[in-house]
């Protein structure tokens, strides 16, 4: 190199020089590159985030809409068909205290067993529908209620198992209403075939999952057994709420237990 006439040294210097040049071009360009594929996919995030931020506010303003309708139909239910049965309920009992003909109370007080009935059943469509309710504590304050006014009439005992429960655990509407049904179901169940003296009702909330458990000291299922339109109701339900309906014969009785995520 230092053999090199000045000219080639120079040319060399000059080579050199436009090289690093280039390289530094090169640099500078891929940095404004990546600078700006940076600002474009910030600005795509942003973008997206505001219309995420807007289906979530529309759909927001959705759910507040249901629930005012809710609400709606939950104060005109309970003003005009609770005022109704209330008037057709004292209706009927003062013409039974003005009746001598016993076919006619008879039939009056199977009008004031159906008028109770429709009361109940008001009752709980109008639960169903308060979306106030929509709490783990609410449905279970509800479910012993529910069970303990229909076992009051018969020779079964409850028992009462809570374990971990926290009350304010907020579920869905379709969730508690669906439990409900099924609870609803089993314990008819438990009356109509079970022959037990004994019914236990238990709760038992996990890390993200919520169990209610059904199970009697009664006769249990026989053997050959085909599942009714009630016990395929219940699993349907339960599968339509991500959960499992389980069924089977203990010594003695039967248990069911109902299991969820919430």
């Amino acid at each position: 190199m230092k053999n090199l006439p000045y000219e080639v040294k120079v040319t060399y210097a000059i080579f050199f020089c436009i090289l690093i040049l280039i390289i530094l071009f090169i640099i500078f360009v891929v940095i404004v590159y990546n600078r700006k594929q940076l600002l474009y996919i910030k600005e795509q995030q942003l973008k997206e985030a505001e219309h995420q931020n807007q289906l979530l506010q529309k759909e927001l303003e959705k759910q507040k809409l249901l629930e005012q309708e809710r609400e709606r139909i939950s104060h005109d239910m309970h003003d005009d068909l609770g005022a109704g049965i209330s008037a057709l309920k004292l209706q009927a009992e003062f013409l039974k205290q003005k009746s001598d003909d016993d076919d006619l109370q008879n039939d009056i007080d199977e009008l004031l067993k159906t008028s109770e009935e429709m009361n109940l059943s008001m009752r709980e469509m109008l639960w169903s529908l308060n979306s106030g309710n929509d709490t783990l504590g609410s449905f279970i304050d509800y479910a012993i209620q529910y069970t303990g006014s229909f076992l009051k009439k018969t020779k079964i005992k409850l028992w009462l198992e809570s374990e971990d429960i926290i009350s304010e655990t907020p579920i869905s509407t379709e969730l508690r209403r669906n439990m409900f049904l099924c609870l609803k179901e089993a314990v008819n169940n438990a009356y109509k075939h079970s022959q037990a003296n004994k019914l236990k009702l238990s709760f038992l909330q996990g890390k993200n999952t919520f169990t209610m458990k059904i199970s009697d000291d009664g006769v249990g299922i026989p053997e050959k057994h085909s599942e009714g339109n009630g016990l395929r109701n219940m699993k349907r339900r339960m599968q339509e709420q991500n959960g499992v309906c389980h069924i089977s014969s203990i010594d003695p009785g039967t248990e069911i237990i109902f299991r969820t995520t919430i």
